[in-house]
C-alpha cells in the first residue's frame, strides 16, 4: 500500500505541475496568438485559468493528505520542506484567484464590450496582469521543485 500512495503523491505534484505548465504557457498563448478578439481570447483564458485554481486548490488538498499518510520513511525536514512547497502553491492560488483575479474582472465588466485594453483603466489592469504573472511564475517554479522532491 504505501508504493500505492507514493505513485499517487507523484501523480498529483505531476498533474499539478504539468497543468500549471500546459494552461500558462502553451494554452493561453496559444489562444491571444490564433483568435484575433483579444476579449474571447481573454475570457477563454480566465476560464481556463478559474479551472486551474480550482484543480490547483483539489491537488493541495490531495498532496497534504498524501504527505500525512504516505511519507513514512521521509525524514521531518523533507516533510516540512514539502508541506511548504504545498502551501507556497496554495498561497500563491489564493492571492492569484481570490485577490487579484476579482479586481481584473471588475475592471473588464467596467470597460464593457470594447475591452479593458481599449479603456482607461488600461495600465491598471496591466499592472495587475502583470503581478499575477509573476505568482504564477513562482507558482510554476515550486511546481517544479515539487516534483523533484517527490523523488
Amino acid at each position: 500500500m504505501p508504493a500505492i500512495l507514493a505513485n499517487t503523491r507523484l501523480l498529483v505534484a505531476t498533474l499539478w505541475a504539468g497543468s500549471l505548465w500546459a494552461v500558462g504557457y502553451l494554452v493561453a498563448p496559444t489562444l491571444f496568438a490564433t483568435l484575433t478578439d483579444r476579449v474571447l481570447a481573454g475570457s477563454i483564458a480566465g476560464s481556463m485559468f478559474h479551472s486551474m485554481a480550482m484543480l490547483s486548490l483539489g491537488c493541495a488538498l490531495a498532496m497534504v493528505l498524501l504527505l500525512w499518510r504516505a511519507t513514512p520513511d521521509w525524514t521531518p525536514a523533507r516533510r516540512r520542506t514539502v508541506l511548504a512547497l504545498v502551501a507556497a502553491m496554495a498561497l500563491c492560488t489564493v492571492i492569484s484567484h481570490f485577490g487579484l483575479q476579482p479586481m481584473m474582472a471588475e475592471l473588464r465588466h467596467a470597460a464593457g464590450p470594447a475591452g479593458v485594453m481599449e479603456s482607461a483603466a488600461k495600465s491598471r489592469f496591466g499592472m495587475l496582469h502583470g503581478i499575477s504573472s509573476v505568482i504564477y511564475l513562482v507558482q510554476s517554479a515550486l511546481a517544479g521543485w515539487l516534483v523533484i522532491k517527490q523523488v
